[in-house]
């Protein structure tokens, strides 16, 4: 049975844990516990920190994009952008210290979504001119990016990631159903209501076969004949019959997912198969289970 995932980073055995340098071993692998695990108080009370600034620097961003606040407080606002991005950018360097291949952490998700939340800043530096202000704004925006890393911290995220990428088959297959629906209506509606009623062309037909199977309804674009309005009420009736397709594909995933992790040991006085993997009676008979090991 394969073990459990090595973290970024980490020593891949006891050996090379030992033959670090001797002058930063223990300085750098404290500093490593500290931010990639979640196991010590130490260890929870950064990650408990960590997430705080994050959402502080987050609602910052928010603020500083409504034009009164920014008007009254704006030194503040910007004097608090820098401490926040000072920080993230200390947090970034220790975290490229303490791991043993840079470049991979570097060229990772969480590695990237590092250097998202600090960057914007700085380049904000390079643009002083009044006539790049929008550019610098623009980049600015890509602050928001300092909520992905919360992600990191969240071991509920991971089995919500597990179970939509156990499901991605199935959901593939009903999106590419959805998408032949849909071309197949808009091409309806594109020779039934034509360019006169709106529907220029087929992606224009697209466009309102999925804003009509999703309910939406926007009215931009709607039918004026009678064929092309029970057209769409039958897009409609089919959109409410699959809408909930893929919730229930995911749900089904993720109760899975939740589910006890069962053993496969055969019950000798009734059959069952499988049972609880810590169990040491049949639970539907109560007879003592073999040990796995004798199997």
């Amino acid at each position: 049975m394969a073990g459990p995932a090595r973290r970024e980073g980490e020593p891949r055995s006891l050996f090379e844990r030992e033959h670090w340098p001797a002058s930063t071993a223990g300085l750098r692998y404290r500093l490593y516990r500290v931010i990639f695990h979640h196991d010590s108080p130490a260890e929870r009370n950064f990650d408990l920190w960590l997430i705080a600034a994050i959402l502080a620097s987050v609602l910052v961003v928010i603020l500083d994009s409504v034009p009164s606040l920014r008007a009254r407080w704006h030194l503040v606002l910007y004097a608090a952008e820098w401490l926040f991005t000072g920080l993230f950018t200390l947090e970034y360097l220790v975290r490229l210290w303490v791991v043993r291949n840079r470049l991979r952490y570097a060229l990772s998700f969480y590695g990237l979504i590092d250097l998202l939340a600090i960057l914007p800043t700085y380049l904000s530096l390079l643009f002083p001119t009044s006539t790049s202000l929008t550019v610098v704004r623009a980049l600015r925006l890509l602050r928001i990016f300092r909520v992905l890393k919360l992600v990191e911290y969240s071991s509920e995220a991971g089995v919500l990631l597990q179970a939509l990428w156990r499901s991605r088959r199935k959901i593939l297959v009903f999106l590419a159903a959805v998408l032949t629906v849909v071309v197949v209506f808009a091409a309806l509606m594109y020779l039934v209501e034509g360019p006169a009623n709106g529907f220029t062309s087929i992606p224009t037909a697209m466009y309102w076969a999925v804003v009509t199977m999703a309910t939406v309804g926007f009215g931009d674009i709607a039918p004026h004949t009678p064929l092309g309005r029970f057209i769409t009420s039958v897009l409609i009736l089919i959109g409410y019959s699959i809408i909930a397709v893929p919730t229930g594909i995911y749900t089904a995933e993720l109760a899975r997912s939740l589910q006890p992790r069962r053993m496969r040991v055969r019950c000798p006085q009734c059959g069952l198969p499988e049972h609880e993997a810590d169990a040491w009676h049949c639970r539907k008979c109560g007879h003592a289970l073999p040990s796995s090991d004798s199997e």
